[in-house]
């Protein structure tokens, strides 16, 4: 057996941790400007470290504006779609994979095509179903387009294809039904993609501004980053208030991460993709 030398591994360290600081540098400088004081914007030489310490500039900048609310909207909207997409995208994706019936590879490609397009292709269209139902400035007009997404559907099948069938039908020989199998069999298996498809959902549903943007143009359904562009767009408020509130929009994607790290670990580093 070939052995590598000891040192080799130690070689990609130095560009991994460049890569590293580069792709950090951003938030740390947005953490850094949201303590700093507000004329500290228009120097030139930045303190990564603040010389001086301004707290305050978070509590005012949730007073200037209901960021709280924007904050509750933007919770309920992003559980509700990471919610549909793990139990729709499951469902879809199990009978994708287990399941033969006429047309079923022209279904899966159907889906996939799906993703070439992007929103503003169907923006107009889903708009008008959205007003056609009477969901302007609602909670469901936000997120219900957003339930279900092709790529949940194809990272859900390709998981499932590699629980083994045999299992499946034993199952249905002992009397279970698909529901059973589904949620004893399939789903303990599937936890790293559940985890992966948590966090795909929530992030995007998170961060999406031109869907609400459409469908929504009052304050009590206004999500977080409506509310935070329309705070920076006001150039009364303070350039380090701004990226305080930045900073708050990080807060519960970053949570999330820490509570799925475990099994996001193993499903990153499972080769699910195949098949």
């Amino acid at each position: 057996m070939k052995r590598r030398l000891p040192g080799l591994r130690w070689l990609g360290l130095p560009p991994l941790a460049g890569l590293t600081l580069l792709v950090l540098l951003p938030v740390l400088w947005m953490l850094s400007t949201s303590f700093q004081a507000s004329e500290k914007m228009f120097q030139l030489a930045m303190d990564w470290i603040p010389r001086s310490w301004h707290p305050e500039n978070y509590p005012n900048a949730l007073h200037r504006a209901p960021f709280p609310l924007f904050f509750f909207n933007s919770i309920v909207v992003s559980l509700v779609v990471m919610a549909g997409n793990v139990v729709f995208c499951t469902l879809a994706g199990y009978g994708l994979a287990k399941f033969r019936f006429p047309g079923d590879r022209f279904a899966l490609l159907a889906i996939l095509s799906t993703l070439m397009l992007p929103l503003e292709v169907t923006l107009v269209p889903t708009f008008l179903i959205v007003h056609s139902l009477g969901w302007l400035n609602t909670y469901q007009g936000i997120f219900a387009p957003l339930l279900v997404d092709a790529f949940g559907i194809f990272l859900m099948r390709q998981f499932v294809l590699g629980v083994p069938t045999d299992y499946l039908e034993a199952a249905r020989i002992d009397g279970a039904g698909e529901v059973r199998i589904l949620w004893r069999i399939v789903l303990p298996q599937c936890k790293p993609a559940l985890a992966v498809l948590a966090l795909f959902a929530y992030r995007d549903s998170w961060d999406q501004f031109l869907w609400p943007l459409a469908v929504v143009s009052r304050d009590e359904y206004r999500t977080y980053p409506l509310g935070l562009v329309r705070f920076a767009e006001d150039y009364g408020n303070p350039q380090t208030e701004q990226m305080a509130v930045a900073v708050m929009a990080t807060v519960p994607v970053f949570v999330l991460f820490l509570l799925l790290q475990r099994l996001l670990k193993r499903g990153f580093g499972l080769t699910g993709l195949k098949g």
